[in-house]
């Protein structure tokens, strides 16, 4: 694959900025400063704030596919079949990114109609969430087997990546989510704990940028 050191920067760069997107897609549904209970929030967000977060998933995961042709590049030294099977997999994980976040639109809306009708909003919304977990479960065998192919190739030097991206792979960070949200004051909990999955895609996508910086492309 042909690609200047330009645009293998900007691929990395785009991919960070589809978590952003994502994140403030995550705060239009969540955030609220004087509240901690995200159903709640969500059901009290407006119309506006709904579909706004609802359309930013759209561009959020075609700009966490782009970004997958800087790992695609960094993956260039390694067997084809592995490479392919590394991109194909790390694709379905940020497609259902979108997808779930997607899914929370009908949880927003749900916990919208709970309130404005009077109906116990966990009764409301169960449904939605029963189906945002089940989607969930489709994508965790694929980050299993991701992560061991990633980290193998990495650790063993076949990969343009230096070994220490793997502590910015998204699985690392995501098993210690607990301990870094665990004490943080309710107003950052809310931003941090609330928009995490995608932050750990923007810290993934900028390690990854910088440690393929001032790689010579051919």
């Amino acid at each position: 694959m042909k690609i200047n050191q330009f645009w293998l920067r900007c691929t990395g760069l785009i991919g960070a900025l589809g978590g952003l997107i994502l994140f403030v897609g995550d705060m239009l549904l969540y955030y609220d400063e004087s509240s901690v209970f995200l159903k709640q929030n969500m059901g009290n967000a407006s119309d506006f704030r709904i579909t706004a977060s609802a359309v930013s998933t759209l561009f959020a995961t075609w700009f966490y596919i782009i970004g997958l042709v800087q790992v695609y590049y960094a993956f260039k030294t390694v067997n084809p079949i592995l490479r392919n099977a590394v991109i194909i997999l790390f694709g379905a994980v940020l497609i259902t990114f979108g997808i779930v976040h997607g899914e929370y639109i009908a949880i927003a809306t749900s916990a919208k109609l709970s309130i404005q009708h009077n109906i116990n909003i966990e009764i409301a919304t169960s449904l939605a969430s029963k189906i945002n977990q089940t989607l969930r479960l489709f994508v965790y065998p694929f980050v299993a087997v991701l992560s061991f192919l990633f980290f193998s190739a990495v650790l063993k030097r076949k990969t343009l990546y230096p070994r220490w991206i793997v502590f910015f792979f998204p699985l690392i960070p995501f098993l210690i989510q607990n301990y870094v949200t665990k004490y943080l004051p309710n107003n950052l909990w809310i931003i941090i704990d609330g928009g995490y999955l995608n932050l750990i895609l923007i810290v993934f996508f900028l390690a990854s940028t910088i440690s393929l910086w001032n790689t010579k492309t051919v």
